[in-house]
């Protein structure tokens, strides 16, 4: 797996503003779906990577291209499928 580099505090912060603010700051789904690793175990991580680049069409996702790199939105979705930004509740 390649180094990504991000900013790893800068984006877990992200994750648990700006994302939990629609799916919930444990990740348990809220106006958008959970994004626990249980909830995303069939797709891969880049696949994720994609949909927080392009967003969803007629949902509340947004595309995040404009904001976060291809490199961020990786970080990202490997994070989620391996749990480490899920809050325990």
């Amino acid at each position: 797996m390649a180094e990504l580099n991000v900013d790893e505090a800068e984006l877990e912060n992200f994750v648990i503003q700006d994302c939990g603010s629609c799916h919930g700051l444990t990740m348990r789904g809220g106006l958008g779906p959970p994004l626990r690793p249980e909830d995303l175990e069939q797709l891969p991580a880049e696949a994720i990577a994609a949909i927080i680049r392009e967003g969803v069409d007629g949902t509340a996702m947004p595309p995040w291209k404009a904001l976060l790199s291809d490199d961020e939105m990786l970080w990202i979705g490997r994070q989620l499928k391996s749990g480490a930004l899920v809050a325990d509740d």
